[in-house]
């Protein structure tokens, strides 16, 4: 018993972790915008963000939470080897995590996630213990891991989308604007960034919640998936810590390697990735907001001036993006393996 005690604390810990890294990788686009517009000062957007990020997951639901706690089918094992199962995906998706942090890439925390724990379950138990969901996505009633994946593939198109009609449309509402108008879209990026921030923390904590609230249920500690108010603190907490501390490698390449931004992109870019990350959080939808604010900025781009945007440059996020699935799940499977390995010299 005390070992399953002690082996719960540690995968929990590894969860607070990839929260740490979530909210350091994924929080740091919705600064990106701020800082690249000269909305608001870095120091202030980080305050901001962090703040509104705090408020999503306490009084936005558990719709997220409970999809991620799900795609995985692992409550026949026996606890410690589900557990370990989690942690060796966690720990692929940490690690997935900062090396794309550490090379500048906006990758997806949710990609990384869903990768490193299905290849881990994979591999250690078989195919079978996942929740892929294929029946039901085919008859209308999406689960599992084919929610999971529908939300992160068509949440970027609908942030492009988004982007694009949306400036379009406040393009054509201020074509006799001066100048000065700038000064009042500043000022409304306070209200369209803390939109955003709380849009992420809603879906984004949530997805550590899932997988807290999981661990607690396989250990014992709790008799049915619901998720107490304590792990909604402790995730919020984490995320939101992580984003004050930022990702200023990601900043750069998000607010000035896609196009060049000025208060109007920002507050387009800002309220079209809002309203598509919180929709996908009340349907259950967990999204990438990596992935919708980069791909905001390419549709408010594409409207405007499609020359400007750095395509070049967009491709080698989306390769990154293609990337992170399979990458978070060989580093998943390289943990499991080490575990193996450990395993039999111990024995």
């Amino acid at each position: 018993m005390a070992t399953l005690t002690l082996l719960s604390f540690v995968t929990i810990a590894a969860v607070v972790i990839f929260d740490f890294t979530n909210g350091f990788h994924d929080s740091s686009n919705m600064i990106s915008t701020l800082v690249a517009s000269r909305a608001i000062s870095p120091a202030q957007s980080v305050l901001l963000v962090g703040g509104f990020t705090m408020l999503g997951p306490l009084i936005g639901g558990t719709a997220v939470a409970n999809t991620i706690g799900s795609f995985v089918s692992i409550g026949d094992l026996q606890a410690s080897a589900a557990l370990v199962v989690l942690l060796c995906g966690l720990l692929g998706a940490i690690s997935w995590n900062l090396l794309t942090w550490w090379l500048g890439l906006p990758s997806s925390s949710s990609h990384a996630l869903v990768g490193g724990i299905t290849a881990s379950v994979v591999a250690g138990y078989g195919a079978d213990h996942v929740v892929w969901g294929i029946a039901e996505t085919l008859q209308g009633r999406p689960r599992g891991v084919s929610l999971v994946v529908i939300a992160l593939l068509v949440s970027p198109l609908l942030g492009f989308a988004a982007g694009f009609i949306l400036h379009k449309t406040m393009r054509l509402l201020l074509r006799g604007a001066t100048p000065g108008a700038n000064a009042g879209l500043r000022r409304g990026q306070w209200l369209t960034a803390s939109a955003l921030a709380f849009s992420h923390g809603t879906n984004d904590a949530q997805k550590g919640m899932g997988i807290i609230t999981l661990i607690l249920v396989l250990s014992g500690h709790l008799a049915q998936f619901d998720v107490p108010v304590w792990v909604m603190a402790l995730s919020a907490a984490t995320l939101t810590l992580g984003t004050t501390l930022g990702g200023w490698r990601i900043v750069r390449t998000v607010g000035f390697g896609l196009y060049k931004l000025r208060p109007l992109h920002g507050l387009d870019v800002q309220l079209a990735s809002s309203a598509v990350v919180f929709g996908a959080s009340l349907a259950g939808g967990p999204v990438s907001t990596t992935h919708v604010v980069s791909t905001a900025i390419m549709g408010v781009g594409a409207s405007e001036r499609p020359k400007a945007v750095r395509w070049q440059r967009a491709r080698d996020i989306a390769l990154a993006w293609l990337m992170t699935i399979p990458g978070a799940g060989a580093l998943a499977l390289l943990f499991w393996w080490l575990g193996r390995v450990l395993q039999g010299m111990t024995a």
